[in-house]
């Protein structure tokens, strides 16, 4: 299986990931997206930026790069960088599949990209995401499952799904919402054939939602990678917006807060891989930080009490702005 060439990576960060969500476009709904990226970005500033970004990672030991078919053109960005250095062909690369980009390049649009879960859409991404990458992805994921996603019941669509993985890619599943935990405990169940279809699950977790956490460990335990995403919580734990608490703790740690935090999803044994969403070298180096950063008990348990109800966290989220 592709994925168990991060397994098998030894470099400390290696357990930390880059994604390309918040480079690939202009317009995102990440806090502090004006500060951090400079008022030029066209298609090659920001091919520019994902590329000294990948750099940086990949100096740094990160060998796992995830994005999707609707992170704007961070699919072509990744595929240029990688047809540019062929010595980094131990990156494993995880693409997603199930939304289409809509924004036409733009930060303000009234739809930023538009959700399908069928096999024709399967068929059509899969096809442009091998085009843009210059080869298939390693690790192949449905994008935002629900509990209500077509992808847990439509027999044909999973055929299609178990299809990829015959020819040698890794299916698997990111889930969202209120109801991750239930989605997750879903797909453990969908086994066309009699064979477990996913191999892999990435899901938003972090200090203030954590309430997909025994649903991962289940997943882990039933011999899944987890993938944890989202892990600053669109920047509200980076250090101008993050609690008091998490500051404190940071303090005690000689570290930043968005390093604790991403150690605090690190300290999960269930983990396999944390996804950093840096923008800038900076923050990049401050998350790979977070493998140094040791937590003790009384640190963890302050740190759990920052969780809020799942439903308060995503109605926050969806309020978020893009800039």
């Amino acid at each position: 299986m592709p994925l168990s060439r991060l397994a098998e990576a030894t470099t400390p960060t290696a357990q930390i990931g880059l994604g390309l969500a918040a480079l690939g476009r202009p317009g995102y709904l990440n806090l502090g997206r004006d500060r951090d990226l400079p008022d030029d970005r066209s298609p090659d500033a920001l091919r520019a930026r994902t590329h000294q970004l990948l750099d940086a990672a990949y100096a740094q030991g990160v060998r796992y790069v995830d994005t999707a078919r609707s992170y704007g053109r961070a699919e072509e960005f990744l595929g240029q960088w990688l047809a540019d250095r062929p010595e980094a062909r131990d990156v494993v690369v995880g693409s997603k599949w199930g939304y289409a980009y809509t924004a036409n390049w733009r930060v303000v649009a009234d739809v930023h990209e538009v959700k399908e879960h069928s096999a024709a859409m399967c068929t059509t991404q899969y096809a442009e995401s091998v085009e843009l990458l210059g080869g298939r992805p390693d690790l192949y994921q449905v994008h935002s499952v629900t509990p209500d996603s077509p992808v847990l019941t439509d027999a044909a669509l999973q055929e299609r799904l178990a299809e990829q993985a015959a020819d040698g890619v890794s299916v698997g599943l990111s889930v969202s919402g209120p109801r991750q935990a239930e989605a997750v405990r879903a797909a453990l169940r969908v086994a066309p054939g009699g064979e477990r279809l996913f191999r892999s699950v990435q899901a938003t977790c972090n200090l203030l939602e954590s309430s997909v956490g025994e649903a991962l460990a289940e997943a882990h335990e039933a011999g899944l990678y987890v993938i944890v995403k989202e892990a600053m919580a669109n920047g509200r734990l980076a250090p101008e917006a993050a609690p008091a608490a998490l500051h404190r703790v940071a303090e005690e740690c000689g570290a930043t807060t968005d390093a604790v935090a991403m150690a605090a999803m690190l300290h999960r044994p269930w983990v396999t891989t944390v996804l950093s969403g840096a923008v800038t070298t900076e923050q990049l180096f401050a998350n790979l930080h977070a493998v140094t950063v040791d937590l003790d008990d009384e640190q963890l348990a302050a740190l759990t009490e920052l969780a809020e109800e799942p439903e308060a966290y995503w109605q926050t989220r969806a309020a978020l702005p893009w800039h």
